[in-house]
């Protein structure tokens, strides 16, 4: 009865391939919408990892997570560098990396830290950032790439560049007195960090020597700041955001209670972990849109095959009278049917994915580059068998209703023959 199957798919070819293509671009949807789905959630969750509190300006939990993490959006106010310090020395503390923001490069923002920043921040499955080439910054004017930065703008080490006052593209006003050198590239990881250009608060306050007013001073205009490029700078007035490490989890939510009772100025501390799943919680919603298409997407594949398995019956009812003449019982035709479908159905599931191992080979770089989605081929997940399997067992109770109807048409036309 097999090889009477392979036969007859034979003489089927092209409604065969166009059943094939149809079911493979279901599953290569249906399994690229999971794929996508799941590595963007792994994404979002590893993108701050081993960091306890996160600490800002008090605003919401998201707004907080937006701008000190991925680099979104603006803080409602800075941190007072007096008050940072004074929360850097809790006991309670192991370490903390202070994030000033509001500078930018071609539209990627500029962040002014520390050398712990290099030191405590992890990423992913708790990995610490490394460098692709040169070193952290060791002088004023020093900066250290994203990996995204230095591929799309083609920097290299030692090549000087020019930051612009104010973020976004908007900012039109240059710090053009005091160029940075590039001393070190950022290995990829897979999130804003890519995107950043990295300076040391040092660096940062140096440029906005004269710019105290909100514009460019004549002692700003100069280049006579940029003369010196040791010279002692004062610290910082203030601070975007920082980071906070613990001694010991256990004491997590008192610290946590007492910089959000902090009496210095209205500040909060989130704990990163809840701040991304909330996050999460709001693009739901696009994802659930993107499982609901891709499976409407795999019914119509379904429907347009069993359409196919119907029309076709009535081309292959010679076929079957003869098969029945020769002792081929009625549940015998229904396998038979069943037996093809189910092979058109290993093939198309089996060139489905296939194609989105190719597919993720060429787009992922794309999504890499432009949307900081680390997306490789691999070995399909548990939830993607998952999905296959769904698809192979949909697929053979669709294919019931034409080996039922060729099981009804064999019983009539066997009756046809012996009257």
């Amino acid at each position: 009865m097999f090889e009477i199957a392979l036969r007859s798919l034979r003489s089927r070819r092209l409604t065969v391939v166009l059943t094939i293509a149809t079911i493979a671009l279901a599953t290569l949807m249906l399994l690229g919408v999971d794929r996508v789905r799941n590595e963007t959630r792994t994404s979002f969750a590893n993108t701050v990892s081993g960091t306890d509190l996160i600490v800002g300006a008090r605003t919401g939990s998201i707004q907080l997570l937006l701008y000190s993490v991925f680099r979104v959006g603006n803080a409602t106010n800075n941190i007072d560098w007096h008050s940072y310090q004074k929360l850097a020395a809790d006991p309670r503390v192991a370490w903390t990396i202070p994030v000033s923001l509001g500078d930018s490069h071609h539209g990627y923002p500029v962040l002014g830290t520390n050398h712990d920043y290099f030191r405590y921040l992890r990423y992913g499955d708790n990995q610490p950032l490394k460098m692709q080439s040169g070193h952290e910054f060791s002088h004023l004017h020093d900066v250290v790439l994203g990996a995204n930065i230095a591929r799309r703008l083609h920097y290299q080490l030692g090549q000087k560049l020019v930051l612009t006052h104010g973020s976004g593209d908007g900012a039109l006003t240059e710090h053009a007195d005091q160029p940075f050198t590039v001393t070190g590239i950022l290995a990829p990881t897979g999130t804003p960090v890519d995107d950043t250009l990295h300076i040391s608060l040092d660096g940062l306050t140096a440029i906005h020597q004269g710019w105290e007013s909100g514009s460019a001073s004549l002692l700003a205009t100069t280049g006579a700041l940029s003369a010196d490029e040791d010279r002692a700078v004062p610290p910082p007035d203030s601070i975007t955001a920082f980071y906070v490490g613990l001694k010991s989890r256990t004491g997590l939510f008192g610290v946590q209670r007492a910089i959000n009772q902090f009496r210095g100025e209205p500040l909060m501390a989130i704990l990163p972990g809840v701040a991304l799943s909330e996050l999460w919680q709001l693009l739901k919603v696009a994802e659930q849109a993107l499982q609901v298409l891709s499976w409407f997407v795999l019914l119509v594949g379904l429907l347009g095959m069993m359409t196919a398995l119907l029309v076709g019956l009535n081309e292959r009812r010679r076929e079957m009278a003869i098969l029945r003449s020769v002792g081929a019982r009625p549940w015998q035709l229904f396998a038979l049917v069943v037996g093809e479908t189910a092979c058109l159905l290993v093939g198309g599931i089996a060139i489905g994915c296939a194609l989105l191992q190719g597919a993720l080979a060429v787009a992922g770089p794309l999504l890499r580059d432009h949307m900081t989605l680390l997306i490789t081929p691999g070995w399909p997940t548990a939830s993607e068998w998952l999905l296959m399997g769904c698809t192979l067992l949909a697929g053979l109770v669709v294919s019931f209703v034409p080996a039922w109807r060729a099981y009804r048409l064999s019983l009539s036309d066997g009756l046809h023959v012996a009257a």
